[in-house]
């Protein structure tokens, strides 16, 4: 891609005539902030019952169930098993999906099932890639919440499994697909703020929900909750609800606030600007307020840099997140470029374009003389600088989705069940996954080691 003739053709459309305005969707009109709807059109098939994609669930906890019933939208996908090692969470998938529905505390007689096709991994991070490769291994198309891995040495043994097996393995970072993500692509590449310089990101809560202070069933103990099980690989420690009702807390079993909230944002990231990832991380933070026994920080900053590659230029991105934000709470993922600045949600996008400053103003003049200060205004006036097209190809446009868009979560699980029916790309392959969590973990990996820390983006490993 040539940036640079991209620019100019996105500033000569936002020339053009009025008359013109309503049929090229990039433009910017510094009369008028603009809002335009986006567009998704779904294909509508009917599936007989031998036709069906069956699908089995691997963690029945909150985003499994919000998985699930994402996926059980689409035409043609029926859920015939649940997997939890707490039995209330087993009683919860049959008041929601059925009471025939097949229900059991270990993962393998899931996947040794004959009639399961798919299955949906949302257990802890530390279970990611034993189940992943598992399912894989016994022929089961996957989809795999994110973080893909818990550690920077998982991600290559999902890859090998998936490509030998040529089963589908698509990452849940569930807000990939959206038509938001879908837009800022095509406004990035189209040249709309120009060569990328910056990427804020952040993330701030306020509530003890917020915080993964999840509730504890009351009725939780040794025998309703399978601990030893849930401990697998990690070390051994006495039964605690916390660290199994909680476990996002904990380092043994999970990622940190990197891996739950770092790895969305690197996934649109380098989805928009088709980028491998950055190269070198440096992160700070702490435990500045939830301590309630948890091991890793609530507030937490990193900032990363990305090389040059032939679809964009070097820049820095900055990854905030506070679990104790006064403010009440917010969140926003902005790219910044040299021409303008483009918000990017899962159901909107927005791209501000300003005048560069590029003459003097008083500030800088007043120490010149009169006659002097006349003399360089007529040098920058016969640069011409100031030009009608500059001005044009500014203002603020919103492309928005419409109000019955389905969702991005309905869109990632669109293109999954689409990749097994037709053998297709999915959107999120483990080698995407891989250099999204691989970049989020660089910030836990720094954070830890009170250094920076650098990562090759193309060969996925750690230096």
């Amino acid at each position: 891609m040539d940036q640079k003739n991209s620019r100019r053709s996105f500033i000569k459309r936002a020339s053009l005539t009025t008359a013109a305005l309503g049929t090229a969707p990039y433009i910017l009109s510094a009369s008028n902030n603009k809002t335009q709807v986006l567009h998704r059109a779904y294909t509508v098939e009917q599936y007989s019952s031998n036709d069906q994609i069956n699908i089995a669930l691997i963690g029945s906890g909150i985003q499994g169930i919000y998985d699930t019933q994402a996926a059980l939208k689409i035409d043609g996908v029926k859920i015939v098993a649940a997997c939890d090692l707490y039995t209330g969470r087993l009683d919860r998938a049959k008041e929601l999906w059925g009471q025939d529905i097949f229900v059991t505390r270990d993962y393998r007689e899931i996947l040794s099932r004959k009639d399961i096709d798919a299955v949906l991994i949302a257990t802890p991070d530390h279970w990611h890639q034993t189940i992943t490769v598992a399912a894989l291994k016994a022929g089961k198309h996957v989809y795999c919440e994110k973080p893909m891995i818990q550690n920077f040495n998982e991600g290559q043994e999902i890859i090998r499994a998936q490509k030998k097996s040529g089963k589908i393995c698509q990452i849940g970072s569930q807000g990939m697909a959206s038509l938001g993500n879908e837009k800022a692509k095509e406004l990035y590449e189209d040249g709309a703020i120009g060569d990328i310089v910056m990427l804020d990101m952040y993330n701030d809560r306020y509530s003890s929900e917020g915080a993964w202070q999840y509730p504890i069933p009351t009725d939780a103990n040794n025998d309703t909750v399978d601990f030893d099980r849930f401990l697998g690989s990690a070390p051994k420690v006495p039964f605690d609800n916390n660290r199994f009702f909680r476990w996002r807390n904990y380092q043994d079993y999970g990622t940190g606030v990197a891996g739950d909230l770092f790895v969305h944002a690197f996934s649109t990231l380098n989805y928009v600007i088709s980028s491998d990832g950055p190269n070198r991380a440096m992160a700070t933070g702490g435990l500045r307020y939830w301590k309630d026994g948890r091991d890793v920080p609530d507030v937490s900053i990193t900032l990363y840099d990305y090389p040059k590659t032939e679809n964009h230029a070097p820049f820095n991105a900055a990854f905030r997140i506070n679990f104790i934000a006064g403010s009440g709470g917010g969140g926003g993922f902005k790219l910044i470029g040299t021409e303008g600045e483009m918000e990017i949600g899962q159901n909107s996008v927005t791209v501000n374009r300003s005048k560069l400053g590029m003459e003097p103003s008083g500030y800088s003049m007043i120490s010149f003389t009169e006659d002097m200060q006349a003399q360089i205004r007529k040098e920058y006036a016969a640069k011409k600088i100031d030009t009608r097209i500059s001005n044009l190809a500014t203002g603020t446009t919103t492309w928005q989705a419409p109000r019955d868009y389905k969702g991005a979560h309905y869109d990632h699980f669109f293109n999954f069940f689409r990749s097994i029916r037709t053998n297709g790309e999915v959107i999120q392959d483990p080698k995407f996954g891989l250099r999204a969590a691989g970049a989020a973990l660089l910030a836990n990996e720094s954070y830890s080691k009170k250094q920076p820390v650098h990562w090759n983006p193309t060969e996925m490993k750690l230096l």
